[in-house]
């Protein structure tokens, strides 16, 4: 037996933490062990919170964005405003996606596929994740790199590459930003999907 689910969510704080918590009762209902389940879930938690932040066009579903006289309408259901969570889980492994409708992973060197653990990462001490722009705002740390020790947020992409067995990270031409990533399940004695 497999199960797959999706989502389509607004771009609002809230819906991490219902995506995650969608997750984890799939997980907990299925049987799978809840190490993984949890792992799954805060990698579930930091692709959701990139796409809410950076997963639309500017303006779209953020009223302070949209300025004076042009509040966004939430209620109109545009693509910039909403991403989509899927998840497949199998006997073998659960894999999610989570694709958004905003300008995607900036494109400053090429984008690859990341293996768990550490494969292909920089090894420089001193990476470029955080140094300051030609205008002078810092930018955030790309799939496979580090972000600075003290720096408040660009974690996420690199806790997604700890937690999952294998992650790609990916442009949709024109669409948006694609995080996939997937784990190998273990399972609870007596679990459902590894009874039928």
């Amino acid at each position: 037996m497999s199960m797959w689910w999706s989502l389509h969510l607004r771009r609002e704080a809230a819906s991490v933490p219902l995506a995650r918590r969608f997750l984890l009762g799939t997980m907990e209902t299925a049987g799978v062990d809840p190490d993984i389940s949890y792992d799954l879930s805060v990698a579930l938690s930091e692709a959701c919170a990139n796409a809410v932040e950076h997963g639309g066009r500017p303006g779209a579903g953020n009223t302070d964005e949209a300025g004076p006289g042009h509040a966004a309408d939430e209620r109109s259901g545009r693509a910039g405003e909403q991403y989509r969570v899927t998840a497949y889980l199998d006997g073998e492994k659960c894999r999610i996606e989570v694709a958004d409708s905003g300008p995607g992973f900036p494109v400053r060197r090429p984008l690859r596929t990341a293996a768990h653990p550490s494969a292909g990462r920089r090894t420089d001490p001193h990476p470029q994740a955080g140094c300051p722009s030609p205008g002078g705002v810092a930018r955030a740390a790309l799939p496979g790199e580090h972000p600075p020790v003290m720096a408040e947020s660009g974690r996420g992409l690199c806790l997604i590459e700890e937690l999952s067995d294998h992650v790609t990270f990916g442009n949709r031409p024109g669409r948006g930003a694609v995080v996939s990533f997937d784990k190998v399940l273990k399972w609870r004695e007596g679990a459902l999907l590894m009874v039928s």
